[in-house]
């Protein structure tokens, strides 16, 4: 397929080169130039302006925008609809509110514009490990992009089957899902992240009790100088709480046990506040996921090691850096 990507940041970058090692054409864009410019040295086809970008994609056109959610993807996703034509269609790829994207669906319905919301869960590891995307669209627009979403995705890997799903069709085990209409996607992104968030506050917490079991409040007896590191890669073999963030997590401690290359200010990007506001509206109990987010909000005015710790992962997998209050980078 011809397909048009805007935004070439951390991820974005790394799907074009996914997607054109899969066989897909590729016309880029970014506000910063230098971004198009290394990924056309790289064989892709750069685009100056939207217009331009629009003008050389074939109908019916489909682009996928990857940029920072709130204003920059309303901005940019206007902005393509006023030049796209029936039959046309955005994939929003970016962290944006599910509500948000319900609103833009119906909005350009209207002119025969498809908008499809695809939650996208890979960091920077994503173009070798593959994307997760969970796909909110009408049945018509996934069919089209279908290709592109399974280029994209994982496959399926060298992970073993679920029992019991020997005859279940479907495309789960391949990485990508078609969740719904449009929001549905970023409505099972966001509770994703939600989910996100609190495993990495119990591992985060655990570590830490782990690093002060020899504090001078503990009677000497009791006391243990327990090495980090090496319980992290003891429990990636084959303990019940093994999991990809567990992985990154050794990495961490391994490059430095005592992670002073982080300070521990831990941000949230949204998606753990929406998941909590929805759990609200729904009056379903979410202790786990509300004290994680909490927790998030108390890093940036006293840190611990399990801070760091959770600052560390998210630089792992995400490639997000500490930032000062007021910024937001991601998960």
């Amino acid at each position: 397929m011809h397909i048009g990507l805007i935004g070439l940041g951390r991820m974005g970058g790394n799907m074009v080169r996914r997607l054109t090692k899969g066989g897909h054409q590729v016309t880029v864009f970014d506000v910063n130039s230098e971004n198009v410019k290394k990924l056309v040295n790289e064989g892709n086809e750069g685009a100056s302006s939207l217009e331009d970008l629009v003008k050389k994609l074939p109908a019916p056109r489909a682009v996928w925008v990857m940029v920072p959610a709130g204003k920059p993807t309303e901005d940019t996703v206007q902005k393509l609809a006023s030049l796209m034509e029936s039959g046309d269609m955005i994939i929003d790829g970016g962290n944006s509110f599910y509500q948000d994207d319900v609103r833009r669906a119906a909005e350009f319905k209207k002119k025969g514009v498809y908008y499809l919301d695809a939650g996208t869960s890979g960091g920077v590891w994503g173009v070798e490990r593959g994307y997760c995307l969970m796909v909110g669209a009408s049945d018509e627009a996934f069919k089209q992009l279908e290709p592109i979403f399974k280029t994209l995705a994982p496959g399926k890997g060298k992970i073993d089957r679920t029992p019991g799903r020997e005859n279940v069709g479907g495309t789960a085990e391949e990485g990508y899902l078609h969740t719904g209409p449009p929001g549905s996607g970023h409505y099972v992104k966001m509770v994703h992240n939600g989910i996100e968030y609190g495993i990495m506050q119990a591992y985060a917490e655990g570590f830490d009790i782990l690093k002060n079991a020899d504090v001078k409040s503990v009677p000497e007896e009791r006391r243990f100088t327990l090495n980090l590191p090496d319980i992290a890669e003891l429990w990636r073999r084959g303990s019940v709480v093994g999991s990809w963030l567990l992985d990154l997590t050794a990495m961490a401690l391994v490059e430095n046990p005592t992670l002073s290359n982080y300070s521990g200010f831990v941000e949230d990007s949204g998606e753990g506040r929406w998941t909590v506001n929805a759990a609200v509206e729904q009056a379903v109990p979410a202790e786990v996921l509300t004290s994680a987010l909490y927790t998030r909000f108390r890093s940036r005015h006293e840190h611990t090691f399990g801070e760091k710790m959770l600052s560390a992962m998210r630089f792992k997998f995400g490639g997000h850096i500490e930032l000062k209050p007021g910024n937001n980078t991601g998960s």
